[in-house]
């Protein structure tokens, strides 16, 4: 052990009575160097001595980073700093090996070529009596390279997840839900401006957490409402889309985290001008809050209109977009704690689209859970004694028809229900006049914490009697005929091309051998303009059927995961129950 400790000593150049120096550091060399180029300066000029190889010792220093005054006396001041450092290492080794190589060339090699660390930053690390601060390419005068940040493992996020404060079991948030059909299609729809005056007023008063409007047509008329209901719903926002746009709009007290939209790939018929859904592009747009530590995910949409019950031409439509309201609602809800949906759907509650939709997210009526009604006869949202509904279409249904609505549900640990819903009665109850040809809807709804529980399985009987096989199956059957119809239309556009084209050849005909110039060219330009027409009809009806196709596609897929469950027998019927609650699920 003495030996050692004799060896040790001598290999650091310390005698017994001093304390070994601690390693040294960038700052600790910069330092010395500075030191030694000092004295350098201080003794004036002088040419090298020369240099002589010495068998390799262990070195002799007194200090770490400081040269024996023996390698001192071999260099003068005009000595590069890479060349001095390339000496004292010389001379500090001792290796003959190192005699014949350049001074640079072993500075390089060995790592000390000192990038950044000149002449004029030793001069002024000097004046300033500090060393310079590197840059990230090695020059001086900048600022230290900021720290990284601690990075946190599986199992520290665990645990911190572990640690975060837990909701409380007394939890409770009421919400107030505030959804209409505003009917605001400019020069068309009768007392715009001042049903949308009323409806500002009427806000301002009632202080709802959030309002969901549907048919605003018209951005002014969002502006104006932006302007007056500022003050007591700070957060708002207009959803754009189509030509005319979506005429969906959400006005609310609490702060909008993130938005977007879904516009609907079959939205009616261009050519069905009069209609004019096609030209609004109906979507469906999604609002997220963040209230008291809960996830609220806010849909607003409007559906294709019905036009005539008897004669549905835009059935199919109506079912895919329904198709694509549940996916897109089952996609974008998986961080939710709480989903709620309004809007005007343009769907009676035993429609398909409705129970499509109904069973495929899980989602609940607020007419059939609530607790406390007061509005019009069964919840109608359209109804006989308002003054700008059109008579002749509700005919059929005395009381009216319930074509809006609000839907809920809670996940993850939460339960919802509906304390109170109330509707309008077809005439404003301080003017007399309604604030639309549609029902408002106001919903109080009041969120719990609630602790997970294991559901059990309920029973299901053959494929036929489940409710969600049942209705796939039907959504299929409806899908399909729209598809039938769409290439139908596609076929007979493309025999009507066909037509035109061979009309255009006999005209072109007629005029090259000098007929009636006159009627030909004018008959001409008719078969020119059908075929154009023809063509765009057969480019969208193409279109269609591959919408429809596609919904078909998807629909089909999901109805058989479910028979693939139910028919794997009682034993299996928990994997069907978890197929029906596939939208329920959220992600951990």
């Amino acid at each position: 052990m003495a030996a050692l400790r004799d060896y040790s000593e001598h290999k650091h150049g310390v005698s017994p009575r001093q304390p070994r120096d601690p390693a040294p550091t960038a700052f600790g060399r910069r330092e010395a160097a500075a030191a030694v180029w000092d004295e350098l300066q201080s003794r004036g000029t002088g040419s090298p001595a020369p240099r002589v190889p010495q068998p390799c010792s262990p070195p002799v220093r007194a200090r770490w980073g400081r040269p024996s005054p023996s390698v001192s006396s071999q260099i003068s001041p005009q000595t590069s700093f890479p060349a001095w450092r390339a000496a004292s290492w010389d001379q500090r080794t001792g290796c003959p090996g190192n005699a014949g190589v350049g001074p640079g060339l072993r500075a390089s090699a060995l790592g000390l070529s000192c990038a950044g660390l000149g002449t004029t930053a030793f001069r002024g690390a000097r004046g300033r009596g500090r060393p310079p601060v590197r840059t990230a390419r090695g020059g001086a005068n900048a600022s230290p390279r900021p720290s990284r940040p601690p990075q946190v493992t599986g199992t520290e996020e665990q645990s911190r997840a572990r640690s975060a404060p837990a909701m409380k079991p007394n939890f409770s948030l009421r919400l107030r839900v505030f959804n209409l059909n505003c009917w605001g299609i400019p020069y068309l729809s009768k007392h715009r401006a001042d049903r949308m005056k009323r409806l500002g007023n009427f806000l301002n008063m009632e202080s709802f957490d959030l309002v969901l409007l549907e048919e605003v047509w018209s951005e002014q008329d969002f502006q104006y409402l932006r302007q007056k209901l500022l003050p007591t719903y700070p957060a708002a926002h207009y959803f754009r889309s189509g030509i005319i746009g979506s005429g969906l709009c959400v006005f609310s007290k609490h702060p909008i985290q993130e938005f977007t939209q879904h516009v609907y790939t079959l939205n009616g018929y261009p050519y069905m001008v009069h209609h004019g859904d096609w030209f609004s592009g109906k979507a469906v747009g999604l609002l997220v809050f963040h209230l008291s530590g809960l996830v609220l995910n806010a849909y607003v949409t409007h559906l294709h209109a019905e036009y005539n019950r008897q004669k549905d031409i835009y059935l199919a439509h109506r079912v895919a977009q329904a198709w694509e309201l549940a996916h897109f609602i089952h996609h974008t809800s998986k961080k939710a704690d709480v989903i709620l949906l309004c809007g005007d759907l343009n769907l009676h509650p035993k429609d398909l689209g409705f129970r499509l939709l109904k069973e495929w997210t899980g989602l609940h009526d607020a007419y059939l859970e609530t607790q406390d009604f007061k509005g019009s006869e069964e919840g109608c949202t359209m109804v006989p004694e308002n003054c700008y509904v059109n008579q002749q279409e509700l005919e059929p249904f005395p009381c009216g028809i319930r074509i809006d609505y609000v839907l809920y549900k809670a996940v993850s640990g939460f339960c919802i229900s509906c304390k109170t819903l109330k509707t309008t009665t077809g005439h404003d109850p301080h003017s007399g006049t309604p604030l639309s040809d549609h029902e408002a809807l106001m919903a109080t709804l009041c969120v719990r914490h609630s602790p997970p529980q294991h559901n059990p399985s309920p029973t299901h009987g053959p494929a036929e009697r489940s409710p969600l096989i049942s209705v796939l199956r039907e959504a299929c059957t409806e899908l399909d005929l729209g598809v039938a119809q769409a290439r139908w239309w596609a076929s007979f556009a493309t025999y009507m091309i066909g037509l035109g084209l061979l009309i255009l050849a006999v005209l072109s005909a007629l005029v090259a051998e000098g007929g009636i110039r006159e009627v030909a060219i004018l008959l001409w330009t008719l078969s020119v303009g059908l075929v154009l027409g023809v063509g765009a009809v057969y480019l969208f009806h193409l279109q269609e059927a591959k919408g429809l196709c596609r919904a078909r596609a998807e629909l089909q897929h999901v109805l058989g995961r479910a028979r693939e469950a139910q028919n794997l027998g009682p034993e299996f019927e928990p994997a069907l129950f978890l197929l029906h609650q596939e939208g329920d699920k959220t992600e951990d």
